[in-house]
């Protein structure tokens, strides 16, 4: 109970930051905005749903990079000494994750809906498991860049040492996440998308566990 109230808590700090700076919502949305708004005016029109998907995932990979990315490394000492006082690491750590799932869930729905807007190519696709897809990739991505994220910030150089980090994490996750997004785009049967989904959900859950483990240690330091 104690922990829920103080993850409770935390959540709620966040959301009241952003929603009086608005800064990272905003940038990330001026981000995929622009994004597929210069992918229209170059491309036209994108015909080949290989590219469609490919391209999309591309565009949100780099957005959850900008959006989750600075949720340790933003923060000043002063900021993490009273999270430190505040609440246990395992609060600290779980309210980061549920509050970027929620940011990133937002996000690419909103780009989801602008990218269908503007191309307009989402014929035969099966648009329920194309957002299953986009589901995993907003809990993925969050997990993924906040694990790392925590890790790069006890580290000097937090931005290049969260790149090394993730880029070997993040790439399986990412082919999965195309491979279920183009059969949702061919209109494949949901049993066909079981082994990736599954796939996911494991990475998640293994993730999650390997950072509750570790992020102690570090916020000791």
């Amino acid at each position: 109970m104690q922990l829920a109230k103080e993850v409770k808590y935390l959540i709620h700090k966040e959301v009241l930051l952003e929603w009086r700076s608005k800064y990272t919502i905003n940038g990330v949305l001026l981000y995929v905005v622009s994004t597929i708004f210069t992918c229209y005016l170059s491309f036209v029109s994108l015909g080949d749903k290989l590219t469609w998907n490919a391209l999309f995932w591309i565009i949100m990979l780099f957005a959850s990079i900008n959006g989750v990315s600075k949720s340790f490394l933003q923060e000043t000492k002063g900021q993490q000494l009273y999270s430190y006082i505040l609440a246990s690491p395992a609060a600290v750590l779980i309210s980061k994750m549920v509050y970027n799932v929620l940011l990133m869930l937002v996000l690419t729905t909103l780009a989801l809906g602008f990218y269908i807007l503007v191309f307009g190519t989402y014929n035969d696709t099966d648009l329920l498991m194309y957002y299953l897809a986009i589901i995993l990739g907003a809990i993925s991505f969050s997990t993924v860049f906040t694990m790392v994220s925590a890790i790069a910030s006890k580290a000097g150089n937090g931005g290049m040492l969260m790149a090394i980090l993730s880029f070997p994490i993040i790439i399986p996750v990412l082919i999965l996440l195309i491979r279920l997004a183009k059969n949702a785009v061919d209109g494949l049967q949901w049993d066909t998308s079981y082994d990736e989904i599954s796939m996911l959900v494991a990475v998640n859950v293994v993730t999650v566990a390997t950072a509750l483990l570790l992020f102690p240690y570090l916020w000791r330091e």
